[in-house]
């Protein structure tokens, strides 16, 4: 018999409501917080090559953090967002994929890009908005993207990028389905992951997508990093259900949450992740727990909304976690590490140096390539806009720096 309901008819007759807790979902764990395997975990299926490398990207990003955190408050840049506390999440479910699987991203993964071979000097030259600047300095800062290493370009509106990753993800599949039988033909050969937040869960564009991509069964995997809080809004007050998980299932998709301050536990999921949006043709999702350990932006002070107490309470770092599981495979010695370490405080400094004396993009760029030929109204304000700055170049320095 057909079910156009498309529901379990299980059939009750007791009047009884499932309560919204329900379903019990845990939570992937697989190292301790010494470093080492749980008893229980599986072997993780990680090369050295990946582990180390995986390793020098969260090093080297929470080192460009610190620094650039710090460059903001001397008034070198305007914005800043740290990925401290969640290196782990982003840096290992990158390691996961292809080199060719399409990342969108939504703005706290700059540890992915960096992973992809994304170089010191390009993300300065981008917060700088300077000449050398991919996006031609018309983004803010952190607002990376990359078509060489398939990182679309973030847009700062919350949720926009998961259906858009849906979408894409769904043209990846097309390729490789049967036009007589309408069925999947082979592997697909690249997929899509788009990160966001358990703030930007709350959109729209969140249920749109999923629903869309669990119907159409597009290859992507959805990854939410749940930190606890969108901006000051702590989880609580942005919904009542158990996290973003319990929604995947909800939207029938097939779903895990991991610890995302553990490096191996995320290399695992996400790696199966892939296998089955690539082998099934279908989504996933990736409930990532994580604490956001700093603050949302430059512009925001969390010690209004939560107490140091909180903070001190969830204060556990996933660099070092993965550190003491590194040097206990000899894979690591601690000496270099910590001769690394300078070395690289040294080139970003370098780095930032460099970039906020290179010139600003020339003016017309801002218009150059946005249609084939200017509109009207465009032209206009491109026309009122040079008069501006004429009249008023001291206020309009040709690069970031002070001196040129």
């Amino acid at each position: 018999m057909s079910n156009p309901n498309n529901v379990s008819l299980n059939i009750n007759h007791e009047l009884e409501f499932i309560d919204g807790h329900a379903l019990n979902i845990p939570t992937l764990s697989i190292l301790t917080e010494d470093g080492d395997i749980h008893p229980s975990a599986p072997a993780p299926d990680i090369s050295k090559h990946t582990a180390i490398k995986l390793y020098e990207t969260m090093r080297f990003i929470r080192l460009l953090d610190e620094r650039m955190q710090g460059a903001q408050r001397q008034g070198r840049v305007s914005f800043y967002m740290q990925c401290l506390g969640e290196e782990a999440a982003v840096t290992a479910s990158a390691a996961a994929l292809d080199q060719d699987d399409m990342i969108m991203a939504q703005y706290r993964e700059q540890a992915a890009l960096h992973y992809r071979g994304f170089t010191l000097d390009q993300f300065m030259n981008q917060m700088f908005s300077n000449e050398l600047d991919l996006g031609k300095g018309r983004q803010m800062p952190i607002h990376y993207g990359s078509k060489a290493l398939n990182y679309m370009t973030i847009s700062s509106p919350l949720g926009t990028q998961i259906p858009q990753a849906t979408g894409y993800a769904y043209g990846q599949k097309v390729k490789h389905i049967d036009a007589k039988t309408g069925e999947l033909a082979s592997t697909i050969d690249n997929v899509t992951i788009c990160y966001f937040g358990e703030g930007a869960a709350s959109e729209g564009d969140f249920h749109a997508g999923l629903n869309m991509a669990a119907v159409h069964k597009a290859p992507v995997i959805f990854f939410a990093r749940n930190n606890g809080y969108a901006i000051s809004t702590p989880a609580d007050e942005q919904f009542k259900g158990d996290g973003i998980a319990s929604r995947g299932v909800g939207y029938g998709i097939k779903t895990i949450r991991v610890d995302g301050s553990d490096a191996l536990a995320v290399y695992a999921a996400t790696k199966k992740a892939r296998e089955i949006a690539a082998t099934q043709g279908e989504p996933v999702l990736i409930e990532s727990i994580a604490y956001r350990l700093g603050a949302h932006s430059t512009s925001d002070d969390p010690s209004g909304y939560r107490s140091k107490d909180e903070e001190a309470n969830y204060k556990t770092c996933p660099i070092e976690r993965f550190r003491k599981w590194l040097v206990k495979q000899n894979w690591l010695d601690d000496a270099e590490d910590i001769k690394a370490k300078e070395t690289i405080r040294d080139d970003i400094l370098a780095a930032l140096k460099r970039a906020e004396v290179i010139d600003k993009p020339a003016l017309e760029e801002l218009i150059s390539d946005v249609y084939d030929t200017p509109i009207p109204s465009l032209q206009r304000q491109y026309d009122e806009l040079k008069t501006h700055i004429k009249a008023h170049p001291d206020a309009y320095p040709t690069t970031a720096g002070r001196i040129k």
